[in-house]
């Protein structure tokens, strides 16, 4: 969104990025010179395909669409491709007098308003500034609840890296839209909390969520969980059975280990993708569905695809919209956050009271690549609840830990040995910021001094 613009009527309205979609050239320039006054930016495209790309590739506040163009039903298109790659963004159908029934239809498709031929200027202004008024306020909502996700948590997702607050930034954009997602990253980084948000703050909230793990099983066995079968499709099949896919009719299916998928078995989840076409074992009619696709992954896909081993067209129907969830290395300044949730949930369970944490037992948990990421994590935390005295000290870290630690702590002794104290705390604060990504709270607490005495050391050794 911009800045404030001149008032559309007698109310001031945003200014907003407008996409208008028109094929008759001069009424187009007319809807476009109407908005451009009150200080509304206009692209201007005449029919179905330029609209599809601009939509594809661009960002828009608020889209004004003809009805009838090339078809009967091109607005309704334009209204489709809107939802699916400017979920935020507000639609306004323009219409004739007779087409007025198709445009009132369209509001339930996700239209926001509808406005009829001739063009009644001063009310078609302020039709867009209150469409640009609806979206100002959501995106502000949104801005507020991030802060609000950032100290509490967002679907269980804990951080306030800028790594993690992107990764939440992007299941919000998709999470409205029906486009397929695929969540990648390392195992243990969390991929089933985002594929489980992208659900939880969908449309399809209310309905089913199902989750099918596609490691370790057999094609055969694979086709039975996903598709089903029918009575006397193979021995032991004595009644009809639902899949997967029609069980989550109207839901999300969250499809993990996507890249362990038989390489048989890919055409049929790619005909189930493209058109919602499902054929139980034993039967030769097809039942359709409609489902939110969500995979994950923690395989390269791409390389995958060069060898041979994942089809290409099953690719990028998956790959939609991709989600990379960071790995726990690459977000360090969450965790000391993740740490203290996880103590508490803990000693929750436990019904125990909650134990502290020392500063030396979290600098050795920061300081440690984690492998296993925020899994990884959560077990050893576990286990320093069970055997901590009231307080976790160095002595509960694991031993791995602490001598991965060490054995760093003591190269860096023996490179620094005969330096001058100023510069050992110089290169100790300087190393603490890289570590907390430039968060200058997080590393005053992990030194252990205030942040005033922070603020006068970086002042004093010229540090960022």
């Amino acid at each position: 969104m911009g800045t404030p613009s001149q008032p559309a009527s007698d109310r001031t309205a945003p200014s907003a990025q407008v996409l208008i979609v028109e094929d008759e050239h001069d009424h187009a320039e007319v809807m476009a010179d109407a908005l451009r006054k009150p200080g509304h930016v206009c692209t201007i495209v005449h029919g179905l395909e330029e609209a599809s790309e601009e939509l594809l590739h661009g960002s828009f506040d608020v889209i004004v669409t003809d009805l009838v163009m090339e078809s009967a039903t091109s607005g309704l298109e334009v209204l489709k491709l809107a939802g699916e790659h400017q979920p935020g963004a507000e639609t306004i159908m323009v219409t004739a007098h007779g087409d007025v029934p198709t445009a009132k239809a369209a509001l339930q498709g996700g239209a926001y308003d509808f406005i009829e031929k001739p063009l009644d200027l001063p009310v078609f202004r302020n039709l867009v500034g209150r469409a640009a008024e609806t979206v100002l306020l959501r995106t502000q909502n949104e801005q507020l609840r991030g802060e609000v996700d950032a100290a509490y948590g967002f679907e269980g997702i804990i951080g306030e890296s800028a790594a993690i607050r992107k990764v939440i930034d992007q299941i919000r954009k998709v999470a409205p839209s029906t486009i397929p997602v695929l969540v990648s990253g390392e195992s243990g980084t969390g991929k089933e909390l985002v594929a489980a948000a992208v659900h939880n703050i969908s449309k399809r909230a209310a309905r089913k969520y199902v989750t099918f793990n596609a490691a370790g099983q057999s094609e055969s066995l694979l086709e039975d969980q996903l598709f089903g079968h029918v009575r006397g499709a193979f021995t032991g099949a004595d009644k009809d059975r639902q899949g997967v896919f029609e069980y989550a009719d109207g839901g999300t299916v969250f499809l993990d280990e996507i890249g362990d998928m038989p390489l048989g078995m890919q055409p049929k989840l790619l005909r189930v993708l493209e058109n919602g076409d499902v054929i139980r074992l034993g039967s030769n009619d097809s039942r359709t569905t409609d489902v939110r696709f969500v995979s994950a992954t923690n395989r390269d896909l791409k390389t995958m695809v060069e060898s041979g081993e994942f089809r290409d067209d099953l690719f990028f129907r998956v790959r939609g919209a991709e989600i990379h969830v960071p790995a726990l290395r690459e977000r360090r300044e969450d965790i000391p956050l993740l740490v203290n949730h996880a103590i508490g949930r803990y000693a929750a369970d436990m019904d125990v009271d909650r134990p502290g944490i020392t500063q030396p037992a979290m600098m050795r948990l920061v300081s440690y690549a984690w492998p296993g990421n925020v899994r990884e994590l959560f077990n050893v935390v576990h286990a320093m609840v069970v055997i901590s005295d009231g307080e976790i000290t160095v002595r509960d870290v694991p031993e791995e830990i602490r001598e991965s630690e060490q054995d760093e702590e003591h190269a860096s002794m023996r490179g620094l040995a005969g330096v001058g104290l100023d510069r050992l705390e110089k290169e100790a604060i300087r190393q603490t910021l890289a570590m907390t990504n430039g968060n200058r709270e997080q590393t005053a607490k992990l030194l252990g001094i205030g942040e005033r005495t922070l603020y006068r050391k970086l002042k004093e050794y010229g540090l960022r």
